[in-house]
């Protein structure tokens, strides 16, 4: 019997796994507790975000009184953390602003460690741990529930016009004639690909994420679909049209002469190197080509934002939009999506006239 296909996504869960149990082990024992009991409740990427999170608290107690210098984080005994009050909290959140750790950077605990989504999800994951060692008893105070979360302030979404979406890809296709010497070299390498993962983002608004996981099995060019796997692990269909077909065709063509390092001979996407693409490498990718045609600041996610504008401007369903971009709270597209939806308010405001001329 032929050995079962680990999949990108099955991967990642063992590598998050395997990361998880090296930083509890660095934690006090009851912490493993509190994690065995949110294990089927949340994704793996979470609880190793979560678990970064913690011992930042940790490791901010230690540091910050003089009463726990020597301790070593799996020291900090249950008293220890009833003795935390809501000012403590208050400091915790100000060391925070200052705080980052070389080890999480290009994590998803990492990521903006300093800034107010940062700051806000450390606090909630420590609301999550406290809250569980208060209902079971094992601490007599939670002092997390007195301090106000921060208020994140809404960003307006950058993204590409239509215009600069043609000029981006027509310089992905084009810009050898550019280049010389071993970046020109490197470009022809690397040319169908790039374009394929730049036409198959802005053409079906999928994550960075579910873009490196696709395996070539996923393809499915006789209704023009890909599988991927989104967030929480649910699978989901997600169909292109003509130009992302045609992309992806030239490059399976360039696909088949790269012999894969072992174990990645499944992936879709491959790096120089021949491996899987990470999800940096991809970023990266992104950021090389569109700084060169635009000065907006373009990432994965912005390619991703292209899309669903484009596809509301197109269809004005909002249902439609969050289904297709995978959000499972129709309200989370709404308010990505609310300028927009200002705008069409205001075009209606002259669609009906009141007197003839």
């Amino acid at each position: 019997m032929a050995e079962k296909r680990v999949t990108y996504s099955q991967q990642v869960d063992r590598n998050n796994i395997m990361l998880l149990r090296d930083v509890l082990a660095t934690l006090p024992e009851y912490v493993r507790d509190y994690f065995r009991s949110i294990d089927t409740s949340s994704q793996t990427r979470t609880r190793i975000s979560y678990a970064y999170d913690l011992r930042v608290f940790f490791e901010f107690l230690k540091s910050q009184n003089p009463l726990y210098k020597n301790y070593d984080l799996r020291d900090f005994t249950l008293e220890d953390l009833d003795h935390v009050n809501a000012r403590d909290i208050e400091e915790y959140m100000e060391y925070l602003k200052l705080y980052n750790s070389p080890e999480e950077r290009g994590t998803a605990s990492g990521l903006n460690s300093n800034g107010q989504l940062g700051i806000k999800r450390k606090l909630s994951a420590l609301r999550s741990f406290y809250g569980y060692l208060f209902r079971n008893q094992m601490i007599k105070t939670n002092p997390t529930v007195l301090i106000e979360m921060p208020k994140i302030h809404e960003r307006t979404i950058v993204r590409l016009d239509a215009d600069e979406v043609a000029i981006l890809l027509d310089y992905v296709e084009n810009c050898g004639q550019t280049l010389t010497g071993k970046a020109l070299a490197y470009y022809n390498k690397t040319r169908e690909r790039d374009i394929a993962l730049m036409t198959l983002l802005l053409g079906t608004g999928i994550r960075v994420s579910e873009c490196v996981g696709l395996d070539i099995e996923d393809l499915d060019f006789r209704n023009n679909g890909i599988r991927i796997v989104r967030k929480g692990g649910n699978e989901a269909v997600v169909y292109f049209g003509d130009e992302v077909e045609n992309a992806l065709r030239n490059y399976l063509e360039v696909r088949k002469g790269i012999q894969p390092c072992l174990g990645h001979e499944h992936a879709l996407f491959y790096s120089t190197q021949r491996r899987r693409m990470t999800v940096r490498s991809v970023e990266n990718l992104v950021e090389k080509y569109a700084s060169q045609v635009t000065i907006k600041k373009i990432t994965p996610h912005k390619l991703r934002s292209t899309y669903g504008t484009a596809l509301y401007r197109e269809t004005g369903d909002i249902y439609l939009v969050a289904d297709v971009l995978g959000h499972k709270d129709v309200n989370t597209t709404r308010r990505h999506y609310a300028a927009m939806d200002d705008e069409r308010r205001r075009k209606a405001a002259g669609a009906v006239r009141l007197r003839e001329d």
